[in-house]
């Protein structure tokens, strides 16, 4: 016996078609794992060939495990953890494998296939590998992803839009999982910036897909000003030195509007933190958060040696995510005005965000640009929403 959830009406919707090649692109937490994995199985019983691929092997790790756990009431089955392959009585084979290497996944013929996360895989892994192991058993194949731009996985949606005969697309938002409270999801989308929830939750395919930032001129508003008594001032650092910049960001948190940043390079660390000490003598930040990250480290130290109010922060990629977005967030809603400074208006137009398997993102300017003034004022914005600077955006 196996054994597997019952599928949502959306998922049934899916598992019921039967176009050879469905392609589904769906939000998160829709469940389209599930769909994959029932669709395999089913498959498999019946006495069918089937791969479940994925872009690495740590995404498919749990499918694999759930498919193991799913076939151990099948009398016969025979389970390998080495080629995390299943054999089932009647002929039936259900294997897991990584997209990483496509020229490893030559080989024998297919009933079926699954392509989880398909948008993150290489182009040439549909065409060039899968398609031609379905040949000669006239095999189908699933598509399973939520949009990573418009690439190949878009245009594959594109062409089974387009009604191209054995084809089928499909297009489900996080909130058609009935089993998800919206209330749940309306949190989510409230605290998450426009971009990520469009293609994320939504899974719409944004053309523009790797912009960070919006409404940057519109928020370059904030007027010139001087330190005021009773306001709170939070403050960000990132460190640079040779062929690279230090820049520190001041923001007023009761106004919500930047009120310094400088920008320098090429000066020894002790007039670094002279000029940041100075900095902060004026605006008397209640916080300078500062990277740690190789050479922060030491500048810290030394800086809390002097009675500084400086608050480390380790940049790493799980850290990262939240400190961008939330800095993002706060520009694209109207919650942060900014100094009109033309480097900084350009960092921000120009950083980008790459959309990664796991379903995170790596963000980084451009090949050859700069994004001191911007790591400064998402860790200046940090220090507003987490250190004791906070403000109600109600």
């Amino acid at each position: 016996m196996v054994r597997l959830i019952r599928p949502h009406p959306g998922q049934e919707t899916i598992l019921r078609n039967e176009a050879r090649f469905r392609v589904v692109a769906c939000g998160r937490r829709f469940g389209k794992t599930e769909i994959g994995k029932i669709a395999l199985l089913e498959r498999a019983v019946r006495g069918g060939r089937g791969w479940w691929l994925a872009p690495t092997y740590g995404m498919a790790a749990q499918v694999w495990r759930d498919l193991r756990a799913a076939c151990a009431g099948i009398s016969g089955v025979r389970a390998s953890e080495r080629e995390r392959r299943l054999d089932l009585p009647g002929g039936g084979l259900i294997a897991v494998r990584s997209a990483h290497r496509p020229d490893l996944l030559r080989g024998m013929g297919l009933d079926f296939a699954v392509l989880d996360e398909a948008a993150f895989m290489t182009p040439d892994v549909w065409p060039q590998i899968v398609r031609p192991m379905l040949l000669e058993r006239q095999g189908g194949a699933l598509f399973l992803s939520s949009p990573n731009g418009r690439n190949w996985f878009y245009e594959l949606f594109a062409l089974a839009q387009s009604g191209a005969l054995g084809w089928a697309a499909f297009h489900f938002t996080s909130y058609d999982n009935p089993l998800i409270p919206r209330a749940e999801l309306d949190a989510i989308r409230r605290a998450t910036p426009e971009r990520v929830w469009r293609e994320e939750y939504l899974a719409e395919f944004m053309a523009e897909s790797g912009q960070v930032f919006r409404s940057v001129r519109a928020a370059a508003s904030a007027p010139a000003a001087a330190p005021q008594p009773g306001a709170v001032y939070s403050a960000g650092v990132d460190w640079g030195r040779d062929g690279d910049f230090t820049a520190v960001a001041v923001i007023d948190a009761s106004a919500r509007q930047m009120v310094a940043l400088d920008r320098f390079t090429g000066l020894p660390w002790a007039l670094q933190r002279g000029r940041l000490a100075a900095l902060c003598a004026r605006w008397r930040p209640a916080a300078v958060w500062a990277e740690i990250n190789s050479i922060g480290s030491p500048n810290v130290e030394a800086l809390q040696a002097e009675g500084l109010p400086v608050r480390p922060f380790h940049t790493s990629a799980a850290s990262k995510g939240p400190l961008i977005e939330g800095l993002a967030l706060a520009i694209e809603r109207g919650d942060l005005a900014l100094l009109p400074d033309e480097t900084l208006l350009a960092e921000l137009a120009a950083y980008r965000a790459e959309r990664l398997p796991s379903g995170g993102y790596r963000y980084s300017a451009p090949p050859g640009g700069h994004d001191d003034c911007v790591i400064a004022l998402a860790l200046a914005w940090h220090g507003v929403r987490f250190s004791g600077a906070r403000v109600d955006f109600a």
